[in-house]
């Protein structure tokens, strides 16, 4: 019996905080702080890292000050 090859994972894309939007993804938070999306979320309900609600389904955004706030990168702008 032969195995077969794995394929090879496409690489993520790395995100770049020169290049970053407004507004960022539970998921984008996740990995430039490289935390959980879960504790992404609770962050958010703790007041830590507010999130803005967006559509009717409730989906997160990050202000990308704040995040940079929490890196110690920049001054929080409110």
């Amino acid at each position: 019996m032969s195995e077969s090859p794995t394929p090879n994972p496409t690489p993520k894309k790395r995100l770049s905080l020169d290049s970053l939007p407004d507004l960022l993804t539970v998921s984008e938070v996740a990995e430039i702080l490289r935390v959980s999306p879960l504790t992404i979320k609770r962050w958010g309900k703790r007041g830590k890292l507010p999130a803005i609600r967006i559509n009717s389904r409730g989906d997160r955004r990050y202000k990308k000050e704040a995040v940079l706030w929490l890196l110690g990168m920049e001054a929080k702008k409110e």
